[in-house]
């Protein structure tokens, strides 16, 4: 498979703002981003997808790739569609733009999901720690037998009534489509559980498009406040 990873990067991001231009050990988050995903060996092209001419010039000067698009963009996805409307491939990589921890293992579980000709959208999830089986910004998500994705949601689920000690599953901020996926989801408004849980990838299962997920032994950090952000950049120094 031709396979090219976008990472979306906007710069008005609300819970941190200016994020993607926040420095670890004197590189820019997205920069952190972006290399850690260029290690993978399974991926043709790696390119960050911004808005903002600030991003745009921050890349260019590192060496990054980097493309401007639509300001007008709602979602991380809405972004990698643009990219995909000149760029063919067989499969695109959506990676977040707030994942620097991101590793080749993970992207390769990924892709063993698109393996299928069959998958339309494919996802990765991971065992949730106990300290985040609570934490609203940890997504977690249910899964059927053969891996469709059930749900996804900032709360606990599945939820314990009878204090049976489930697993749970954290979601990852990676995922990969064929392009009549990212066509069929820029065609669709914004759905009713997208828009309540603020997870975009529910537009796809309220229409009806399953996401297989793979589980993989890694996790991440996704960076949504200060904390998250100081708590990479200590991970990032031990390493």
């Amino acid at each position: 498979m031709k396979t090219v990873a976008i990472i979306p990067a906007r710069l008005a991001s609300t819970r941190l703002p200016r994020k993607m231009l926040r420095e670890i050990a004197g590189k820019p988050l997205v920069g952190w981003v972006y290399e850690a995903v260029r290690k993978s060996p399974l991926l043709s092209d790696v390119i960050v997808a911004t808005d903002s001419e600030e991003i745009l010039q921050a890349c260019r000067g590192h060496g990054w790739k980097a493309q401007m698009t639509s300001t007008t963009h709602r979602s991380g996805t809405e972004r990698v569609h643009e990219v995909s409307n000149s760029l063919p491939a067989d499969v695109y990589v959506n990676v977040q733009g707030d994942e620097p921890l991101v590793r080749p293992e993970q992207i390769a579980t990924l892709l063993e999901v698109m393996h299928d000709q069959s998958v339309q959208v494919g996802t990765v999830k991971t065992a949730c720690p106990a300290e985040e089986i609570s934490n609203p910004n940890a997504v977690k998500v249910v899964t059927a037998a053969d891996g469709r994705a059930l749900y996804f949601s900032r709360a606990t689920i599945p939820s314990d009534r009878d204090r049976g000690e489930p697993r749970y599953f954290k979601h990852l901020g990676l995922y990969a489509y064929r392009k009549p996926a990212l066509d069929f989801f820029v065609s669709q408004p914004e759905s009713t559980l997208e828009k309540i849980e603020r997870l975009e990838q529910l537009r796809f299962l309220e229409n009806g498009i399953s996401i297989h997920v793979g589980e993989t032994p890694y996790d991440s950090v996704g960076v949504d406040t200060e904390e998250d952000l100081q708590r990479v950049a200590e991970i990032l120094r031990r390493r």
